[in-house]
């Protein structure tokens, strides 16, 4: 086991936004409880709690590997839609003392995932009354279905703008 140092460092931090995780199109993981981790050199890597995997489109595989600043990695098989992608996903279920915060969370390889960062989940989302939201301007009859905004520019001899007049 080798400590991170200044030579090789190791952060995890907790991503800001939720982030979702798309194979072909369909939803593979959605957390907002996402760590990223930093090492050396290397791009960050997303771990996400199983809890917010689809595990049911993953298979463990034989596959293991050793990092000697993380310790051994599992790895997942991804099954979905006829399309198996092997050893798609890993986890270090019981990593070195230096990258505890990763323990039993799962990363993807982004070259078989899509990422996005920061997407709302339907309940998150909140419903709008189309009404209140959209000012029609013209039931048919050729009068206004709404009151008329108040100016919010001056006329450029310095008098308030009026409103357009009203069609009639």
């Amino acid at each position: 086991m080798k400590t991170p140092d200044e030579t090789h460092p190791i952060t995890i931090e907790r991503e800001r936004s939720r982030v979702r995780v798309l194979f072909q199109g369909h939803e593979i993981a959605d957390s907002g409880d996402v760590v990223a981790l930093r090492e050396a050199g290397y791009p960050p890597v997303r771990y996400f709690p199983r809890d917010d995997v689809r595990m049911m489109f993953l298979r463990r595989t034989d596959q293991v590997t050793h990092c000697p600043y993380k310790g051994d990695a599992a790895y997942f098989t991804i099954y979905r839609d006829g399309k198996v992608i092997d050893n798609a996903m890993w986890s270090y279920e019981d990593p070195y003392p230096a990258a505890s915060g990763i323990g039993g969370r799962v990363a993807f390889y982004p070259q078989h995932v899509e990422f996005e960062v920061g997407a709302l989940t339907a309940s998150e989302t909140e419903a709008f009354d189309v009404d209140e939201v959209v000012r029609h301007t013209d039931s048919g009859s050729g009068t206004s279905q709404a009151e008329r905004w108040e100016p919010t520019v001056d006329a450029p001899d310095g008098e308030p703008s009026n409103p357009s007049p009203q069609l009639g």
